[in-house]
């Protein structure tokens, strides 16, 4: 393990260093007109809110929800729309008004052309401080404008493999027993669970999946268990239980505990909402396995590229995941895909209004389409 000091000069080097690829797309790719003296920027920002309806009540430690609210975005530039989403679940704290609010200090005629990404994104992490499915919201739009405009999926512009994707998870929330039954019943495309646990249910939850299925799970307990002991001993059933990781087991600020609990655990832990952005790898030294990586959570495609590096160079696992959400946010996050261990991408599943056409899950497995962009298109 590394010592801390060396541990955060690293985060800066890789932090730093992971951007290079956005940095030669901004210098080497456009060679369209310049911006004139007095002339406005031909780039422009809409938005709208949107509420997402889930197919199921949506239960974990933390309570319930039936819908989600959202807000969709475009960036039109010149006669090509890109297409970016925020999604608001209860524990981020962003609420239509706080994004209403934010989206509103937006003026990207600042900039001569799209492709300035780090730039434009620099400047719209500098408008407020969090605020980041706000933030996600613009990037994903001009994440897809971008590769729109160079005709290529960004998973082929940042080189990856298409055929390296992980199969996704689909979430089973906390129910009855009747109806965790049939949402696995509604799984059985998929190779891999996610049950949510935390409450004083989980051994009847677990058990009442694996009476319908003897499928590979993880579980994501959402803060909900406090003593280390008893997480440990859950652990050690949870494996037997042919569990493959845990995320979130305890509450984000026991730190302490939860790395006594990955130093012991014979599984992965993960963290969740214990790591929202790259300047939180200092607060979760040593204490966990891997990180899950959000879009809503860390800003969107730009933050997930960086934290994914700089998990790797620390030779941490990563997984992809998403919050509730319209295929559009959960395309632009599988075009990461293939950097990830695991990946839970059933946001747009989940709900019963998506608007947008995207990846497709086949046989469980992520499959990445050929489309520009995030590669979506509007039903």
């Amino acid at each position: 393990m590394a010592t801390r000091r060396k541990f955060l000069a690293d985060c800066g080097m890789f932090a730093g260093s992971a951007g290079f690829s956005y940095l030669a797309l901004n210098r080497l790719s456009w060679s369209g007109p310049e911006k004139k003296p007095g002339k406005k920027s031909p780039m422009s920002l809409s938005f709208r809110p949107y509420e997402l309806h889930l197919r199921h009540v949506f239960t974990l430690a933390s309570g319930s929800r039936s819908v989600t609210p959202a807000m969709l975005t475009e960036i039109r530039f010149e006669d090509t729309v890109g297409y970016g989403e925020a999604s608001m679940p209860p524990y981020l704290g962003e609420s239509v008004e706080s994004v209403t609010g934010f989206l509103k200090k937006v003026d990207l005629s600042h900039f001569d052309s799209p492709f300035f990404v780090e730039e434009i994104v620099a400047y719209i992490d500098s408008l407020a401080p969090g605020n980041h499915a706000a933030k996600a919201s613009v990037d994903i739009a001009l994440h897809d404008l971008v590769g729109k405009l160079m005709n290529q999926p960004w998973y082929r512009i940042w080189g990856l493999d298409p055929r390296k994707t992980p199969n996704t998870s689909f979430t089973i929330g906390i129910d009855t027993a009747e109806v965790v039954k049939e949402k696995v019943r509604e799984a059985a495309p998929f190779r891999i669970l996610k049950v949510k646990l935390g409450q004083k249910n989980d051994r009847e939850m677990i058990e009442t999946v694996r009476s319908q299925t003897d499928k590979p799970l993880c579980v994501d307990v959402n803060q909900g268990w406090t003593d280390k002991k008893m997480a440990l001993e859950m652990i050690h059933w949870l494996k037997e239980q042919g569990v493959v990781f845990v995320e979130q087991p305890m509450p984000k600020e026991s730190v302490d505990d939860i790395a006594w609990l990955t130093a012991n655990s014979p599984l992965p832990v993960i963290a969740d909402e214990a790591i929202q952005t790259a300047a939180d790898f200092s607060k979760i030294q040593g204490a966990y396995s891997g990180i899950n990586v959000k879009l809503m959570k860390c800003g969107g495609m730009h933050a997930a590229y960086t934290m994914i590096s700089m998990a790797r160079a620390m030779n941490m696992k990563v997984m992809i995941g998403c919050m509730t959400e319209t295929s559009c946010a959960v395309s632009a996050a599988a075009q990461l895909s293939p950097l990830a261990d695991w990946a839970d991408l059933d946001g747009n599943l989940l709900i019963n209004n998506d608007l947008f056409d995207g990846i497709k899950i086949m046989d469980g497995k992520i499959m990445l389409n050929e489309l520009p962009g995030i590669g979506i298109t509007k039903k």
